[in-house]
């Protein structure tokens, strides 16, 4: 395949990520996009490598391999003398033993369907990932129009649901149960779409951060395009009402002006310190903010509507499931055990409203260790994607990004969308490569061969 068709490969697997992949409830649509991320991670398993792997592409994928492995060991039958010695199994080993039933062998999930299908949500971002790091199907510049182009037909679509006579019977929510009244664009989750909003800022600024080589006339053009659709991201973060988007856009705007930046500026770490004091402000906000609430402070009014409360049942599942972990996808099932029954409603949890505390109760020590191997990894990728002089402005973009996704997993679950795990793995796959020119950029880089005249 000619290397110019090749760069639309990830970005149009991206943005087609990002208007099909909005919802679990979208069984077809998550299905395509599982099928087409299948065949775009066996081409690059088969394709032969132009270039080698960077280290920390290779360590990324490794970490991929690591984690599919982890839930590949939980559904491996155990005999009855060690699956009933893990936590939280007695009451299972009870059951057996009161109807009769000789015990027999079981896997540490409690539930391998759910896992396997939870399993297959790692396809979109590390399909992503392959035609990034082993590809190299991509350009930076497509991969932000993609993302951008993404955003703004989200908004689009959410200003028409937004104006809406009668949200409820509006066509236009693309999924049953989702945000009747709020901008949620190809989402289910008002707060999704609000972190699709907020990761597309950095990569305005990357867009013109990369201009500056250009003429007057055309980074002036540049500049206006950047700015126009800066205003739209905000009028669609209004239109959304999240307070996710408004507690992490303050941040991600002002750590995007690091990208734009002259690097001696002495602005760039009163800009780093503003930035985190915004973060730890906002999480703290969310914390003690009903789930689904508008007003900053709104207190809430049952169990399910409680972040606190739902971290706090689920800290105590964990403790129960140590060391194995309750399997992958068994979340809900397994947090409705340790509910208190007079607050039970016809509201259900499913997600535990923070994303490690949910891997640590799903994969137990395991799960912990992924994270934290991933978490050093991703530490040591932006540390260099900041340091190192080769580097460009979409990898710090991917940066900036990647930790807003990453801080909203502590009070939601943004990455359980094929959407945003795809934006997420576009991020870890511009980190990985930081080191590396783009093929397209570092063919600019080369020594002339010809004599030039001036």
């Amino acid at each position: 395949m000619p290397s110019r068709a090749r760069v639309i490969i990830a970005p149009g697997y991206l943005f087609a990520c990002l208007i099909l992949g909005g919802s679990a409830q979208g069984i077809w649509q998550n299905m395509i996009l599982q099928l087409a991320g299948i065949a775009i991670i066996a081409w690059a398993a088969m394709a032969k490598s132009e270039q080698p792997l960077s280290l920390a592409a290779r360590q990324l994928l490794w970490l991929g391999v690591l984690a599919i492995l982890v839930v590949g060991f939980q559904m491996i039958p155990l005999p009855p003398t060690v699956w009933t010695h893990l936590g939280g199994r007695g009451t299972i080993a009870d059951g057996f033993a009161a109807l009769g039933m000789p015990v027999p062998a079981e896997p540490v999930s409690l539930n391998p369907a759910e896992g396997l299908n939870s399993l297959l949500g790692i396809i979109p971002p590390l399909a992503v990932i392959c035609a990034m790091a082993r590809l190299r199907a991509y350009a930076p510049k497509w991969l932000a129009a993609a993302l951008i182009a993404g955003t703004l037909a989200g908004i689009a679509l959410g200003a028409l649901q937004a104006a809406a006579a009668n949200p409820l019977e509006s066509p236009l929510y693309l999924y049953e149960d989702t945000n009747f009244g709020k901008a949620v664009g190809f989402f289910a989750n008002a707060d999704h779409m609000a972190s699709l909003l907020v990761i597309t800022i950095p990569f305005l600024a990357a867009l013109v951060a990369a201009g500056k080589s250009a003429g007057m006339q055309r980074f002036s053009a540049i500049v206006a395009t950047a700015a126009g659709i800066g205003i739209l991201v905000i009028v669609g973060l209004a239109l959304n009402g999240s307070l996710a988007g408004y507690g992490l856009a303050l941040p991600v705007i002002v750590a995007s002006a690091l990208i734009i930046l002259p690097p001696g500026s002495r602005l760039r770490l009163w800009l780093i310190a503003l930035a985190a004091l915004l973060v730890i402000g906002s999480v703290a906000a969310l914390e003690t903010t009903a789930i689904g609430s508008s007003e900053i402070g709104t207190h809430a009014t049952n169990s399910v509507q409680s972040r606190k409360e739902i971290a706090a049942t689920t800290a105590e599942a964990v403790k129960d499931f140590m060391p194995a972990g309750s399997g992958l996808g068994t979340f809900r099932s397994v947090y409705s055990l340790y509910e208190q029954p007079e607050q039970v409603t016809d509201v259900y949890v499913v997600h535990a409203h923070n994303d490690y505390l949910e891997v640590a109760l799903e994969l137990g020590i395991a799960g912990i260790i992924l994270i934290g191997l991933f978490l050093a990894w991703w530490a040591a990728a932006v540390w260099r994607a900041w340091r190192t002089a080769e580097a460009g402005p979409f990898a710090r973009a991917a940066a900036i990004a990647s930790a807003a996704v990453l801080i909203h997993s502590i009070v939601d679950f943004p990455l359980r969308t094929a959407a945003i795990a795809a934006c997420f793995g576009m991020c870890a796959a511009l980190l990985a490569d930081s080191r590396a020119a783009p093929p397209k950029e570092k063919a600019q880089l080369r020594r002339k061969r010809h004599v030039e005249f001036k």
